[in-house]
């Protein structure tokens, strides 16, 4: 049978295991899969919280609400790290507000990006980014989309010797840019480089991710669901029967067991305005994983859907 989003959260929540938060009852979720930031050894959630689009909703209280649940369901379930980008619109108030109505947990992660083409604007992009967040300092910052990448890696170096910020990374999507974002990753000690991988954009089995281990860096994943196309061209497909054999209850769940599996990936960050949706998607980092063999299997499973 195949089960969809929906279905999951409805069977989740009606089990023995429920408990309450404010305003919201939820289904316990186990404790996700851990990974370990290389540069530092610090363990950290598998599955993270994007807000590309999804955050990004103005001045509307009723939708910054849903994102405030979103967030407050997100730390019940075990995520740490949220990731955003002046790029995003409204998201970085978004989130200041949501943090603000959770009381500021202390285990979150905060990755941001630095995004324009002036050299010298970075700095002051970076503090309005904090102010937004209202957090001390950010623990990650990258340079999102390569933009103007030799000048903001050298700030971003000069913000962690003084303590500003924690992690630098760079970011790229979609498959962009590959061969410079290599060429990057080997001239710079960066602890994270963000890139888009899915069990349909597989690009960056090929040298990214090998040399993401080799250098001893962490990766971030983006666009696990192709922004929700992957998701939604697979929904009325049946998951096939051996999917149960890895846990794997949903599409998405099946997708982000694909990326997970790969050692070199440290956190995958879809991202949804659903609280039913962050509470399935942690739910995918906890049990088995498939292994390289099962991988191949799924991969070409959802190849000929």
């Amino acid at each position: 049978m195949n089960i969809t989003r929906r279905t999951f959260v409805k069977v989740a929540v009606g089990s023995p295991m429920a408990f309450a938060w404010p305003g919201k009852t939820l289904a316990a979720t186990p404790v996700p899969l851990m990974r370990t930031i290389p540069s530092t050894g610090e363990a950290i959630p598998a599955v993270g919280l994007g807000t590309w689009i999804t955050f990004n909703v103005g001045d509307d209280p009723v939708l910054r609400d849903e994102c405030a649940d979103v967030i407050a369901a997100f730390f019940e379930a075990g995520g740490r790290m949220i990731d955003s980008s002046p790029m995003y619109g409204s998201a970085q108030p978004v989130i200041g507000y949501g943090l603000e109505k959770l009381g500021r947990p202390e285990t979150l992660i905060s990755a941001e990006k630095v995004w324009t083409s002036s050299a010298g604007s970075g700095p002051a992009q970076i503090e309005e980014s904090r102010r937004l967040w209202e957090v001390p300092r950010f623990d990650l910052v990258q340079v999102h989309n390569l933009v103007a990448w030799e000048a903001h890696l050298e700030t971003l170096f000069a913000m962690k010797a003084d303590g500003q910020i924690r992690y630098v990374g760079i970011t790229t999507s979609e498959g962009r840019r590959h061969d410079l974002f290599e060429d990057i990753m080997r001239q710079h000690p960066l602890d994270f480089v963000q890139l888009t991988y899915n069990i349909v954009d597989r690009e960056a089995e090929e040298r990214l991710l090998p040399l993401a281990a080799e250098r001893g860096m962490a990766v971030i994943v983006n666009r696990p669901f192709r922004q929700g196309a992957l998701t939604r061209r697979l929904e009325g497909e049946p998951l096939p029967d051996w999917a149960a054999d890895i846990g794997a209850a949903t599409w998405a769940q099946f997708i982000l067991k694909f990326i997970l599996a790969h050692s070199a990936v440290t956190v995958a960050i879809p991202a949804t305005t659903r609280v039913d949706h962050v509470r399935e998607n942690l739910a995918a980092a906890a049990g088995p994983l498939p292994d390289t063999a099962l991988c191949e299997r799924m991969a070409a499973y959802v190849w000929d859907l």
